[in-house]
């Protein structure tokens, strides 16, 4: 296990960017475009290797179940492979994909019902890093300048997002997130995401890599 490094002066105060690490960089535009979030992340080129669950989830939160369902349908049609098909459930109504790079993405609104028809609006994109101590690892961030929105005890919390910052960062437990997208909880290797913020590099103690974000503002791929 990588261990958290010591806090510099220098802090982030927010998440700026989220980079996904891939195979085949051309392949991986073009699902993301058709899938309708390429402005949400970056990609890089990587031959970094991973198996099972890379202990992360990035989840749109959208309108009403019709834009769920076009949202999933969009991935679908563009390669992605259904984990847990959209369906009701107690806190709205919700789908999971993966995409052909890996990546696991879920869609989901609070809301049971449509009032109005499918858009192609996102609300909100949240990165979700399952962690083994939800605690120790808010300590870490929040230590680095990170400002908590959300907390319930050791399970989850939310921190709060910057003015230019495309993406909201959370942390769930690690099994508690792989239990909730349908996917075994063991996986081994790189997470295959890095996320951009405002300071020095560093890596979390659960692995996740940070490093200086040269710009925060969100463009294409």
């Amino acid at each position: 296990m990588v261990m958290a490094t010591t806090a510099s002066t220098a802090a982030p105060t927010s998440l700026s960017s989220v980079t996904l690490e891939v195979a085949d960089i051309e392949a991986a535009r073009r699902f993301y475009t058709a899938f309708g979030v390429d402005t949400h992340i970056h990609l890089r080129a990587s031959g970094t290797q991973s198996t099972g669950f890379r202990g992360f989830t990035l989840a749109l939160t959208v309108a009403g179940p019709a834009t769920v369902d076009s949202f999933v349908g969009a991935a679908v049609d563009a390669g992605a492979t259904v984990l847990k098909p959209a369906a009701k459930s107690l806190w709205g109504y919700s789908g999971v994909v993966r995409a052909p790079d890996g990546t696991i993405w879920k869609i989901a609104t609070s809301a049971k019902k449509d009032t109005g028809p499918a858009t192609r609006e996102i609300g909100e994109v949240v990165l979700l890093l399952g962690v083994e101590d939800v605690k120790a690892t808010k300590q870490v961030y929040t230590d680095r300048g990170l400002t908590v929105a959300k907390s319930f005890g050791g399970k989850y919390t939310e921190f709060a997002a910057g003015q230019s910052s495309p993406v909201k960062l959370a942390l769930y437990k690690r099994r508690a997130l792989a239990k909730d997208l349908g996917v075994p909880v063991d996986g081994t290797g790189s997470h295959r995401i890095v996320l951009g913020g405002t300071a020095d590099a560093f890596t979390d103690q659960d692995g996740f890599v940070w490093e200086a974000a040269a710009s925060p503002a969100p463009t294409p791929s």
